[in-house]
């Protein structure tokens, strides 16, 4: 599992002209994650999981990586949940296609949201997401990380859902957002929430004396690290998901 240096934004512009109209609406909708499992094994200290294939256009109610407490709070594992987080007390699955993402602002208090909060928070592996902007009649994406490519992890919280009698649980998370840096602004109003590798453990910490901690951690992460540039539409296609789809189109620097 592994992106080719070509696409890790080390060469690529971090600005944008203005003019152009910025998106409204859910963000979040599509991310990837390239980076070899032994990579991520030592960045997120997890024990031995599934062996990860490549994934370069995740897109929502598909399974996807997350790393949470280990059952018993001794360390971390890795684990294959679905993107969209269905409370428990949902009573269709597809509810979950409509939480995606969560506003960080309001977490604590959202009934769909608050008790994975307070008791169930985890981390989600990503080395970059995409979003959309409007430039005349045309949206373009654009795919967005950090400068030289590393993985990072979003704060997620995730949820466990029982449907039909005798079916067994589905398990589902969701990502949190908050309002855009000044770098990310001119695409979207609000971006991922992107933790410090030294905030894991605050996060991830379940106890009731830490949900403070745990929510202050919600920040938008800064602006220099990061780095974006222009893909082409083949992303729009959830059956896209091959290395084609972290190809620059332009350079713009």
């Amino acid at each position: 599992m592994g992106a080719s240096k070509v696409h890790d934004f080390g060469a690529w512009a971090a600005h944008l002209a203005p003019g152009f109209a910025v998106r409204r609406g859910t963000n979040v909708g599509r991310y990837s994650l390239t980076t070899a499992p032994e990579a991520l094994r030592q960045l997120f200290d997890f024990h031995a999981g599934s062996n990860l294939e490549p994934r370069y256009n995740i897109a929502p109610t598909q399974p996807a990586p997350v790393v949470r407490s280990a059952a018993g709070g001794v360390g971390r594992e890795l684990v294959m949940l679905r993107w969209g987080l269905i409370p428990s007390w949902g009573k269709e699955a597809s509810i979950g296609n409509k939480m995606i993402n969560a506003r960080s602002e309001t977490v604590a208090e959202k009934p769909s949201f608050r008790s994975a909060f307070h008791n169930r928070r985890c981390l989600v592996p990503a080395d970059s997401f995409y979003e959309w902007r409007r430039e005349g009649e045309t949206k373009q994406p654009f795919r967005i990380g950090m400068k030289g490519g590393p993985a990072f992890a979003f704060a997620g919280l995730w949820e466990s859902w029982q449907g039909t009698e005798g079916e067994a649980a589905i398990e589902t998370f969701t990502i949190l957002t908050t309002v855009a840096n000044r770098k990310l602004h001119p695409i979207h109003p609000r971006m991922p929430v992107i933790l410090d590798p030294k905030s894991y453990q605050i996060w991830l910490d379940a106890s009731p004396d830490n949900t403070e901690q745990a929510f202050s951690v919600l920040q938008p992460f800064p602006d220099e690290p990061m780095a974006f540039y222009r893909v082409s539409s083949r992303i729009n296609s959830p059956r896209n998901d091959d290395a084609e789809c972290l190809k620059p189109i332009s350079d713009f620097g």
